[in-house]
């Protein structure tokens, strides 16, 4: 009785009463899209398309032949005509063509490039006027569970947006090459597929948080996994390329090596980082830091271990660079040392790689 007496009162119910929920959320959902589009048009004109070719010399006839190579997705840096994007997108290119959103083409040189964080700089004509470079953000304090949005070129096709949310932070990833592992990745469930590579990873705001660089899908389309460079890294790289064509990391003056640090790791059970020999005059040198050594008998005896940086683990020689890769030439880090059966601290002045 009480239900049909509830029902009947519902139906006398002034029209704006019961439809006031529905119309809220629907001039919330308008506003949202509203925003999304002038995020996508506000920064769509800094995002750039980037088609490779190689030079190739036919065995039979000798001549010489421009060949397509692959495609991929970049955006413009500063106003002088800067473009990044990742060097697996231009790796083994003999020339880049880059595409602005109005159809414009300009070739493209290379200024120089970072393997070990998939990143590259080209430069194009700048006597033109040039689209607004994307605005830069920070990486240092995403959360999981932020939206995040990605514009490119997947599969060669016009300027796409791709939404999502920040799937997890701090992942590593092989490089291209498999020789060095890129740490710190941001981790996104916004779809990247082959194309979008290079091209940037936004906040709600429109600013750049990272670059997208990879995704994890046996079918090479997205699977929902997809990884982006933080810009944090980006910022502390891209300047040094525009100013030297490389990258020259911070370095202690050690000599190590991953495979074999490996497998030393697995024979003896101790992690850390086995320093292999020190370089005269080097930070490492002046701090007493010590690597291998025979006893009497000629056996070799195990130098210094590396433990942590600044009270940061570093389990492998992957994290040991990647966590040098946030300090700069010249400032001091503090090591914890296993050397024998005791564990000490050592402060070393960090000095420019070369």
């Amino acid at each position: 009785m009480m239900r049909r007496l509830l029902s009947c009162l519902l139906l006398y119910l002034p029209l704006s009463l019961t439809s006031a929920p529905v119309a809220a959320q629907y001039e919330a959902l308008v506003a949202y899209e509203k925003a999304l589009i002038e995020l996508f048009e506000r920064s769509r004109d800094s995002v750039v398309f980037i088609s490779t070719s190689r030079t190739v010399r036919d065995a039979w006839t000798r001549n010489l032949t421009t060949i397509p190579r692959g495609s991929g997705s970049g955006f413009l840096w500063d106003d002088k005509g800067h473009v990044v994007t990742n060097f697996h997108v231009i790796q083994g290119a003999s020339q880049a063509t880059v595409t602005l959103a109005d159809s414009r083409e300009y070739q493209a040189r290379l200024v120089g490039a970072s393997p070990a964080h998939d990143l590259a700089v080209l430069r194009i004509d700048t006597n033109f006027k040039r689209p607004t470079p994307v605005p830069l953000g920070t990486s240092n304090n995403l959360r999981v569970g932020q939206h995040v949005y990605a514009i490119g070129n997947p599969f060669g096709l016009d300027w796409t947006l791709t939404t999502g949310v920040i799937s997890a932070l701090n992942r590593s990833l092989p490089n291209e090459n498999g020789t060095r592992i890129i740490e710190d990745l941001i981790q996104t469930d916004a779809a990247i597929n082959p194309g979008n590579s290079g091209g940037p990873l936004l906040d709600s705001r429109g600013r750049l948080i990272g670059i997208n660089t990879a995704i994890y899908s046996p079918s090479g389309a997205s699977a929902g996994i997809g990884f982006a460079v933080p810009v944090d890294t980006v910022a502390r790289v891209v300047p040094q390329l525009i100013k030297t064509g490389q990258y020259n990391p911070p370095v202690l003056g050690i000599e190590i090596d991953d495979q074999l640090n490996r497998r030393l790791v697995r024979a003896l059970g101790t992690e850390g980082v086995f320093i292999l020999g020190v370089r005269p005059n080097s930070g490492a040198a002046q701090a007493g830091l010590k690597g291998p050594t025979r006893d009497r008998s000629g056996s070799i005896v195990p130098g210094d271990i590396i433990v942590s940086i600044n009270g940061q683990a570093v389990p492998s020689v992957a994290k040991l660079l990647s966590t040098l890769d946030a300090f700069q030439p010249g400032q001091t880090v503090r090591l914890q040392i296993r050397r024998g059966q005791q564990t000490i601290e050592k402060s070393v002045k960090l000095q420019a790689a070369g």
